[in-house]
């Protein structure tokens, strides 16, 4: 399979055990009375496959994983589901922190402001960028 294609599948397939984390943790959040950030007290992680994951699954392994393999997918993907939340904490946190400092609305902000703004995020985005590549490298 073309490395380019490996690299989408598999950031994809990461992605979903995030998505399906975000559920499991959106649950147990709502429960929760001060939640912070909005994530919950930790991240939570669903390593089941939903039909869209087990689909790029197919097309990422087109044979079956040996057990040390499935093993390796299910550590990787679990340790990218908790980086992800802790980036997204760091994303809320610099919106939460900036926004306390100059206010919500955006049309408001000076352009130095609007630059600082914009680049705080693009740092959080880049960083959220490599890290997501170097997941994908520890999936069998």
């Amino acid at each position: 399979m073309e490395s380019e294609r490996r690299l989408e599948l598999a950031q994809a397939l990461l992605q979903e055990a995030v998505f399906a984390s975000r559920a499991k943790q959106a649950a147990g959040a709502s429960l929760m009375q001060g939640a912070g950030c909005g994530l919950g007290a930790r991240a939570e992680v669903a390593l089941e496959l939903s039909p869209r994951a087990a689909e790029i699954a197919r097309e990422l392994w087109p044979r079956d994983l040996s057990p040390q393999e499935l093993d390796r997918a299910r550590t990787a993907t679990a340790a990218w589901v908790e980086q992800q939340d802790a980036l997204d904490r760091k994303r809320n946190h610099f919106l939460k922190d900036f926004r306390t400092r100059h206010g919500f609305d955006r049309n408001a902000y000076s352009p130095d402001q609007l630059a600082a703004f914009d680049q705080g995020l693009a740092r959080i985005n880049t960083e959220v960028a490599e890290r997501l590549r170097a997941a994908t490298q520890q999936l069998p």
